[in-house]
């Protein structure tokens, strides 16, 4: 398993747009995203650098791998 990086939320929400998330709503400093297909939520919160937990439970709640998610993310 590949270390988790240390990200900024913007990235993180650029990242899960690609996988077809979108931005349904937020509140307060907390982002909350949406997918239909497979259906899922996650929250993002609006942080200049996500804790590594944190961003393990969002790419958990994206149904995706940290490999996936750190692929996405350079690609």
């Amino acid at each position: 398993m590949s270390k988790i990086p240390r990200i900024a939320a913007r990235e993180c929400i650029r990242v899960l747009s690609r996988v077809g998330f979108y931005v349904a709503r937020q509140s307060g400093s907390h982002i909350i995203m949406k997918r239909y297909d497979p259906k899922a939520t996650t929250i993002v919160p609006n942080h200049d650098e996500l804790a590594v937990g944190t961003l393990r439970r969002i790419i958990s709640d994206a149904g995706l791998t940290v490999d996936e998610f750190i692929s996405l993310l350079r690609g």
